[in-house]
């Protein structure tokens, strides 16, 4: 197999690292104990053009491909940050660039890669749907040249901190369906001219992570922000969703990393009677096996999003990397807390608060067990299971 890592690959993940260094522990951790926004951070990547890596040249961007986006968010989280606060650019492209109209690209994409505007924000998730994508009740009823939207979504992260948003309403009702799928419509949605349209209520977590309730009461949407054609949005849908299990498998592929180099330098150092730690193997196996898991993740990533790149069905692989990488950095997480002992709970050592945001990628954006149900149905041809 070839070295997925070129010259030119390895120059962005290195640049990437070089500019997270103005950001050290230091700095993630008071972000993380005032629980606000890293927009500082946010800032830089947007000014060195790395927020915009997927925008086509011809709109004023990088023109990279997901392979290279994925290096960019794994490098954030190896270096201690946290990705998580500006990846859905990223992903949202996916939806945008290969189903969006030209005058959408041209209204929205140049703003974008200049970092004059955020595309932070995806709304899908409802209340009382969960998971079950096709049963959402965010109604869009088309009236003349617009369309009102009513609804609510919940665990919508970055509004706060977005100009555009993707949304997901459906605009034909679901008992009028005979493939299911059918009517739902994507929208992209001016969040700056929703006024009191969309009410928002945040959601404290676990985590450092913005995410919020959102009721929307007659939101205007121009047809023109219409993604593609009506009824077609969950289809449309799916090219954001790989594009997003790859870059989340990413993210986790970058903190398994930093687990792993945390624990593997402090067992090294670590002397206890008479021996430093890591020669036991109850502490080194551990760490090991991480390191193992976290290989297999990184070769799943770069197959899935080479087959993304090549416009190819690549659901299993972007779920299977997804699932893989996120298991890997839970993994590395509890071999770096054991090898650390006590000193793991302690804040300065910043070990708590990787761990904790390490569990998130188990359960978001789409639960293992999902990816399994997914795997066992499509791939090996067993019952469906839910």
């Amino acid at each position: 197999m070839c070295d997925p890592l070129t010259h030119e690959r390895r120059a962005i993940r290195d640049a990437v690292l070089e500019l997270c260094r103005r950001f050290p522990d230091a700095y993630w951790r008071e972000v993380d104990r005032a629980r606000r926004y890293p927009d500082e951070f946010v800032s830089a990547m947007t000014a060195a053009g790395w927020l915009g890596a997927l925008v086509p040249e011809e709109y004023g961007g990088a023109g990279l491909g997901i392979t290279e986006a994925s290096l960019i968010l794994e490098a954030i989280n190896r270096s201690g940050g946290n990705a998580g606060a500006c990846h859905a650019q990223m992903y949202t492209m996916g939806s945008v660039l290969r189903h969006g109209s030209e005058q959408q690209k041209r209204r929205y994409l140049p703003g974008i890669a200049r970092g004059e505007l955020r595309l932070q924000a995806f709304a899908i998730t409802e209340p009382t749907a969960g998971s079950e994508t096709t049963r959402i009740q965010t109604r869009a009823v088309r009236t003349g040249d617009r369309y009102v939207i009513n609804g609510q979504k919940v665990f919508i992260s970055r509004v706060q901190h977005s100009d555009l948003m993707l949304l997901l309403a459906r605009t034909t009702p679901y008992e009028e369906l005979t493939n299911k799928t059918e009517g739902l419509s994507l929208f992209l949605v001016d969040l700056r001219q929703a006024g009191s349209a969309i009410t928002v209520r945040p959601i404290e977590m676990m985590v450092n992570h913005e995410t919020n309730e959102l009721f929307i009461h007659d939101l205007e949407v121009p047809v023109e922000d219409l993604i593609g054609e009506e009824g077609k949005g969950f289809r449309y849908l799916l090219d954001s969703l790989n594009a997003e299990r790859i870059l989340v498998a990413s993210e986790s592929i970058g903190r398994a990393r930093w687990f792993i180099e945390r624990a593997s330098t402090y067992a090294t150092g670590r002397v206890v009677f008479g021996r430093p730690i890591g020669a036991n193997q109850g502490v080194q196996f551990p760490i090991a096996r991480a390191h193992v898991m976290t290989e297999a993740a990184d070769l799943m990533r770069f197959q899935a999003a080479r087959m993304f790149e090549a416009k190819e069905r690549c659901g299993p692989q972007a779920n299977m990397a997804k699932y893989l990488a996120s298991e890997a950095a839970w993994e590395s997480a509890n071999a770096c807390v054991d090898a650390h002992g006590g000193y793991a709970f302690a804040v300065e050592y910043d070990v708590e608060r990787m761990f904790r945001e390490a569990r998130i990628s188990r359960t978001a954006p789409v639960n293992n067990n999902l990816v399994l149900a997914f795997v066992g149905e499509h791939m090996l041809g067993m019952p469906k299971s839910y």
